[in-house]
């Protein structure tokens, strides 16, 4: 029925889009196998992209050439730049998204990709051979031959739902569980786990009352996720904040003896940093009411999504609160809130290419990891789709550093540390965050992306130019000096202290109370000198002069660390060999079976001195 392809991709949420245009693009023969082809990169929860440290990830997504970012401007319905009151190593972008416009442009992109095929079915077996992936097996018995496997199964693999004492099995609400793929893995020797994640009602938008809220406008700048030229809304519709109160918390409490988390009928640790209302009424008992986000589901909809809410405590429960909430006096509930509980594979059974150590050619990527997320997921996938290309035609695998993308940080966290709650990724989980900014991703990896054959010419030729741009604009400031004359009633007016001597713009910029707009307002030939550079570089160069020293700083400490990454390990070395070695590092180590000395001295439960014994033992 079918011809053998390059690659397999079992699923088409945020994961498996994004893994099979990263394989197509580079040239393989992508088949990409969905349940629904109705619901390609369904947004089964917040219909946002971005925010703090995620927002980084889409940037750097958009920056190899996958299409989250294209995706989610030409869907958004508002936009902000989450933290611009601190400094831009922590500036995160993130959208408000139309759901139905994001999966319906995400469709017909992924049409539009040449080399991908479509199937609707659930895949029930993987074909092994040889401990190689060598296909899938579907539900009505369809057997597609591939050299590669990925596997971005979401939530339903054994997906089961929870609504009070109510459950049943499924992927999403009104979808079918996906069965057969755990049984099969465990039976080749992989281990398995359970997780847990969320959701809140969604409500009529014509039932609420907004007057009674506080309104949220989006940014009147709007920056976006994509570093190429995409059509941004020229108006953004607006969200809403409201709170809980100690009335609404008693109602909640009434349900929660029927609650499947506090009854134990849910086994799978949920997401620690996005708790459901109950958890949070539990664990902040002290705390007589928590913010809610009332945001829209799109442009045509009057839909609404109570950001805060997520909630799996009987549908009746749900309503009668809901009605206690500032400006919900009227509401109707179009769906109650959920839990869903489902299969994942612990991540430390994972190379860093996203390959499974037990079986060659297959690799996990999204929630089976045991990520949240929808930006969690889809940068699994473009580096799964990438490494499955490059396993098909035996290229060397390709591995993001902790110092080149958040991205290289999430899944050195996830195969060296491990997870047993699913993983989110924040800004404080990486070391080098005032590198890895999210205005500089298409400097960081767009010349790599465009080594693999991912990305275009066009993006090289743009972010050279803008390294070259930006170079000149330092050297400008470096070079060019202004009269205290000049610029002295400027600086008292933004209460920075006046000149006593001329001094060069570099050392005028590095002030706090300074920037770059400031100066150009009361020194012309700054201003006549930028009027030939776009807005996007300009704040580059900037960005790189005040934090110049702190820039210097990281860049040393990457080169501290790429020494341990420097000393190769070999998969198959025998730590039990070695008596000095603690107990535990012997195990972790052997379980593990890491590739250079730095990863390592990642791994949870190797210590220092476990590294420092085998320093001494390969004679460096």
């Amino acid at each position: 029925m079918f011809e053998e392809y390059d690659v397999i991709v079992v699923g088409a949420g945020h994961a498996g889009c994004e893994a099979a245009v990263s394989a197509a693009k580079m040239g393989s023969k992508v088949m990409l196998v969905t349940m629904n082809m109705q619901t390609i990169a369904q947004m089964s929860c917040n219909p946002a992209m971005g925010g703090v440290a995620k927002g980084q990830i889409v940037r750097e997504i958009d920056a190899m050439g996958g299409y989250s970012g294209i995706v989610s401007d030409r869907s958004m319905i508002q936009f902000r730049m989450l933290n611009k009151s601190k400094g831009p190593a922590v500036w995160s972008p993130r959208t408000q998204n139309d759901r139905m416009l994001f999966a319906q442009v995400w469709r017909n992109m992924l049409e539009e990709t040449n080399n991908i095929d479509f199937f609707q079915d659930m895949v029930k077996s993987l074909i092994i051979k040889n401990g190689k992936a060598v296909g899938v097996i579907t539900g009505i018995g369809v057997e597609i031959k591939a050299k590669a496997v990925v596997l971005t199964n979401g939530t339903f693999l054994n997906g089961l739902i929870h609504i009070g004492e109510k459950q049943f099995g499924g992927g999403r609400i009104g979808e079918k569980a996906a069965t057969g793929i755990t049984e099969q893995l465990i039976d080749l020797g992989f281990e398995s786990g359970r997780m847990k994640t969320g959701t809140p009602p969604r409500i009529d938008g014509r039932s609420l009352n907004y007057d009674r809220m506080e309104i949220q406008h989006g940014d009147e700048d709007i920056v976006g996720f994509s570093f190429k030229e995409t059509e941004k809304p020229k108006i953004q519709k607006p969200c809403y904040i409201t709170h809980t109160s100690t009335e609404v918390h008693n109602i909640l409490k009434t349900g929660f003896e029927k609650s499947p988390m506090f009854a134990g009928r849910i086994q799978g640790l949920g997401p620690r940093y996005c708790p459901s209302i109950e958890d949070k009424i539990n664990r902040f008992a002290d705390k007589e009411t928590h913010q809610l986000f009332v945001e829209p589901e799109g442009w045509d909809t009057v839909e609404i999504y109570v950001n805060g809410f997520s909630t799996s405590l009987p549908e009746e429960v749900q309503f009668k609160a809901l009605r206690k909430i500032v400006g919900f006096e009227n509401c109707k509930m179009f769906r109650p809130g959920y839990a869903i509980e489902y299969d994942y594979f612990p991540p430390t059974q994972l190379d860093l290419s996203l390959e499974t150590k037990l079986i060659k050619n297959l690799f996990f990527a999204g929630q089976i990891n045991g990520t949240t997320g929808y930006e969690e997921a889809a940068c699994q996938g473009l580096i799964a789709g990438v490494n499955a290309h490059r396993a098909v035609n035996d290229f060397e695998r390709v591995v993001l550093k902790r110092s080149d993308a958040y991205i290289g940080v999430l899944i050195d966290d996830l195969v060296n540390k491990g997870t047993d709650e699913p993983y989110r990724m924040f800004t404080s989980r990486a070391e080098f965050r005032i590198l890895l900014r999210q205005d500089n991703a298409d400097l960081r990896l767009t010349e790599l992306s465009h080594s693999l054959g991912f990305a275009e010419d066009e993006r090289l030729e743009k972010v050279l130019a803008k390294k070259k741009n930006k170079a000149d604009i330092v050297a400008f400031l470096k070079t060019e000096a202004v009269m205290s004359s000049e610029i002295n009633q400027v600086l008292i007016d933004n209460g920075s202290s006046p000149l006593s001597q001329n001094t060069k713009l570099f050392n005028l910029i590095n002030r706090p109370q300074i920037d770059m707009n400031i100066l150009r307002k009361g020194i012309s030939k700054l201003d006549s000198f930028l009027n030939n550079y776009d807005k996007e570089t300009i704040e580059q160069a900037e960005i790189f002069v005040k934090y110049e020293g702190y820039i210097a700083k990281e860049l040393e400490m990457v080169e501290k660390v790429s020494r341990l990454e420097s000393v190769k390990l070999n998969p198959d070395f025998d730590y039990r060999a070695i008596g000095a070695l603690s107990f535990e590092g012997k195990d972790k180590l052997s379980k593990a079976k890491p590739t250079t000395l730095g990863q390592a001295s990642r791994i949870s439960g190797v210590k220092p001195a476990d590294i420092s014994i085998l320093l001494v033992y390969l004679g460096r």
